[in-house]
């Protein structure tokens, strides 16, 4: 049982119950959803940081994973994304080395280095960011940073409010996220909240 809330989306202000009919039926969004005013923005970024960013959806994942797992408490966020994961490409080696830090290569071992130095030390060390900068772009190693720093904080989140698991819900995640930047791009995102 969660030590907080979820929000009845029959109960919620306007914009927050618009915006929730809007996403999948999970209990992350019900829970986040305590927060108001955050709530729309904070759905507007997390849709940004998974359907347009530069940073490969693949790399993206792994970081994702790397910081579940490094995280107590956020199971919640390894079964979705685990899921999210393989939608996007994820082998079972990957996801395994996503969870251990060992047994990756490439890429995969790198952002996996980077993401666990920056959750564990705030920061990369010196090699491991020579390395990085070399084979990515400035703006794919910020978007990186901002992936890492999103799901530390909502692994924090969920770890803290205890979140109820739900079935993994890739799919609907992943299209929903797709349909929100394309909104967003045109002009047409959720409604800003009203107070």
């Amino acid at each position: 049982m969660a030590r907080l809330p979820y929000v009845d989306r029959d109960q919620a202000p306007e914009a927050v119950r618009a915006a929730l009919e809007r996403v999948p039926d999970l209990n992350v969004f019900r829970l986040v959803a305590n927060a108001e005013t955050a709530f729309v923005p904070w759905l507007r970024w997390a849709s940004t940081l998974l359907a347009q960013l530069e940073l490969d959806p693949l790399l993206r994942e792994l970081a994702i994973l790397r910081v579940a797992a490094l995280t107590p408490g956020a199971d919640y966020e390894w079964v979705q994304h685990e899921a999210i994961a393989r939608a996007v490409g994820a082998s079972d080696a990957q996801v395994e080395g996503a969870r251990s830090g060992e047994g990756l290569e490439g890429d995969d071992e790198l952002v996996a280095r980077f993401t666990e130095q920056v959750v564990r030390d705030a920061r990369p060390d010196d090699a491991t960011f020579a390395r990085a900068s070399e084979r990515f772009s400035p703006r794919e190693l910020v978007e990186l940073l901002l992936v890492i720093g999103q799901y530390m904080m909502l692994g924090r989140v969920m770890a803290t409010a205890e979140i109820d698991m739900d079935l993994p819900a890739a799919d609907t995640v992943l299209g929903g996220a797709r349909r929100s930047a394309t909104r967003a791009a045109k002009g047409d995102g959720p409604p800003p909240p009203r107070n």
